[in-house]
């Protein structure tokens, strides 16, 4: 008989090897080929990650794929009513088609997406208006597939004529229906389809998930229930024959059909399988367990409040939530091997403060299509992440700098930095303008307009050609984020003694007594009055700035009306002298809330 012990090693490494990246199980770990309900659960909410920081465009697009698709379940159904003569058995044969199409082949569908984003948000680990957007723009692309489709059965001659009478006849009975037996059937039929995701996350093969899907949708036509996305479907075609109002099939047949949809997905399914789990299903489906939910403002407002979504894995500890804390330099680092400059840079200006803290955030993107990080992976992370960023703790320490480090895991690396600055309440957030920028995969929920017109923060982005800040060129037309630039530049000049010359560019030599009163005035006003003052009267900018470059070894530049962290990630920058200059650049945006016109009509 063989020694227990020796097989602890093979039951460690199959265990690992049956635990899916995400951290839920891969099978049962009570009987091998069968889930708990805990964890059937915690393998949704580890999907519904990669649903919830999906794209717009991502989901929108799943979703007219997954509407068209419902076209094929409304032909079919069409086509073999017409041909059996109206059996009802026979007739539902071929119905559960399409949404065998969507299911197995992972596009977006409304009832579908009912479970996974409402069990991660239950879980206070993505907001409300979070889940909201997620089901409108799936909403909306499974409405404008099934619309493409219904215009091709309508006018594509797909249907014979006889069964162009019988789809129409189909339509109108459903129009005709009252409309509380029409939402009461639709809550089942809610029901049905979300317990087909449930099941299927607790399926292990694909067999077993087109079954469960077959025999689940092949239901709602037996049970004469009704479907949101093909009730839509049906009323289109019924508007494009002429023969009912679009408002009118709205009000009357979808809307009923979709709030009975919703209710029987997410109350009758979604909340009973939640509340008969356990306290513990949280634990192997995220990281850090409940200590990583949105606070209760976050989950009710999203990104009004702070957070909308918790990330995979955030190992800083809560920021102090007084006004008056220390000024604090967030430092997002998305490579530290080769951004150690950036955090030098930080210190050097919080070394003018006595309350500074200096923030390096290493953040980790995830892969577009991956579920996750597990446990061993997670651990892996944080130690490697450590190790890395620990020249900057040594610079620090030179610097007689606070220091606060913490590392990240998201999806949304551009988003992810915003809320960053957000969560640890930053005064000044320091990026670094390169190849490897974190804008450059700018994977977002809000539109670039949004997230970088209602700035968190001050933002520095530094183009490092070999910090030096010895002799600083500021030029400048006034305004806030001028303003900035010329703070930053008194801060390095009583760090380091750095030399200031200010630039200003007038139209022609007639306005060259005015330029030189607004310098020195200006200069006066921000404290720096004891820089050199030069005013350029040809009109161009772009050539005087470079021209008085070549003497300098740091160019600070504030950004432009219209902002310059969505400039950069869409590589739009007004001013090509950053690129053809030899020196250093520091641009400067400073945060401050907009105006009631800029809010309707944007900025100018």
């Amino acid at each position: 008989m063989s020694d227990p012990d020796e097989r602890v090693p093979e039951e460690s490494v199959r265990d690992a090897v049956e635990r899916s990246r995400s951290g839920a199980p891969a099978v049962g770990h009570v009987v091998r080929d069968r889930f708990s309900s805990d964890e059937v659960f915690q393998r949704i909410v580890a999907a519904a990650d990669e649903e919830i920081t999906s794209g717009s465009r991502e989901l929108f697009f799943s979703a007219l794929a997954g509407g068209f698709a419902i076209t094929i379940t409304f032909m079919l159904y069409v086509s073999m009513k017409t041909s059996t003569g109206g059996d009802p058995v026979l007739s539902a044969l071929l119905y559960p088609l399409g949404f065998v199409y969507i299911i197995i082949g992972g596009y977006q569908l409304y009832t579908e997406n009912t479970l996974p984003p409402v069990a991660l948000t239950l879980e206070r680990l993505a907001s409300v208006p979070a889940l909201l957007r997620n089901w409108i723009v799936v909403l909306t692309g499974n409405f404008a597939g099934g619309a493409m489709g219904a215009a091709a059965l309508a006018f594509g001659g797909v249907l014979s004529p006889e069964a162009g009478v019988v789809a129409a006849g189909i339509a109108q009975e459903g129009v005709d229906t009252a409309w509380w037996n029409l939402f009461s059937k639709a809550a089942f039929a809610g029901l049905i389809v979300a317990g087909v995701v449930w099941v299927e996350y607790a399926a292990r093969d694909t067999i077993s998930r087109l079954a469960v899907v077959y025999l689940a949708f092949l239901a709602i036509p037996l049970g004469g229930l009704y479907h949101s996305v093909v009730s839509f479907t049906e009323m289109i075609y019924l508007v494009l024959l002429g023969d009912l109002a679009i408002g009118v099939g709205l009000v009357d047949f979808v809307l009923p059909v979709l709030l009975g949809n919703t209710i029987g997905g997410v109350v009758l399914v979604t909340v009973v399988n939640y509340f008969q789990t356990t306290e513990q299903r949280l634990e192997s489906a995220r990281f850090e367990g409940a200590q990583r939910q949105l606070s209760l403002p976050e989950w009710v407002l999203g990104g009004l409040a702070g957070r909308s979504y918790v990330p995979l894995l955030d190992t800083a500890d809560a920021p102090p939530v007084a006004d008056d804390g220390p000024y604090r330099i967030v430092v997002p680092i998305q490579n530290p091997r080769t951004e150690t400059q950036l955090v030098e840079v930080a210190c050097l200006l919080a070394s003018q403060r006595d309350d500074a803290v200096v923030n390096p955030v290493h953040i980790v993107q995830v892969p577009d299509r991956s579920r996750g990080y597990g446990s061993t992976q997670r651990r892996r992370i944080v130690t490697e992440s450590e190790a890395l960023m620990g020249d900057m703790r040594d610079i620090a320490a030179d610097y007689d700098v606070e220091y606060q480090s913490s590392t990240v895991v998201s999806r949304r690396s551009f988003e992810e930095l915003f809320e960053i600055a957000r969560r640890k309440q930053a005064d000044l957030a320091l990026l670094q303008w390169g190849d490897d920028r974190l804008w450059g995969a700018a994977r977002t929920d809000r539109s670039l307009s949004d997230l970088t017109s209602q700035l968190p923060c001050d933002f520095l982005v530094l183009k490092n050609r070999g910090f030096d800040a010895s002799r600083l060129l500021l030029p400048t037309e006034g305004g806030h984020n001028c303003e900035l630039s010329a703070e930053i530049a008194r801060t390095l000049r009583d760090a380091v003694g750095s030399e200031i010359t200010l630039l200003h560019v007038v139209a022609d030599v007639t306005e060259r007594d005015a330029g030189e009163r607004f310098l020195a005035e200006w200069a006066d006003e921000l404290g720096i009055g004891d820089a050199t003052r030069v005013v350029d009267d040809t009109g161009d900018v772009e050539r005087a700035i470079a021209r008085e470059a070549r003497d300098n070894s740091l160019l600070l530049l504030g950004a432009t009306e219209r902002g310059l962290l969505s400039r950069l990630v869409h590589d739009s920058l007004n001013l090509s002298v950053v690129d053809e200059v030899d020196c250093s650049v520091l641009l400067a945006e400073r945060a401050r809330p907009r105006s009631l016109r800029e809010r309707l009509f944007g900025q100018r």
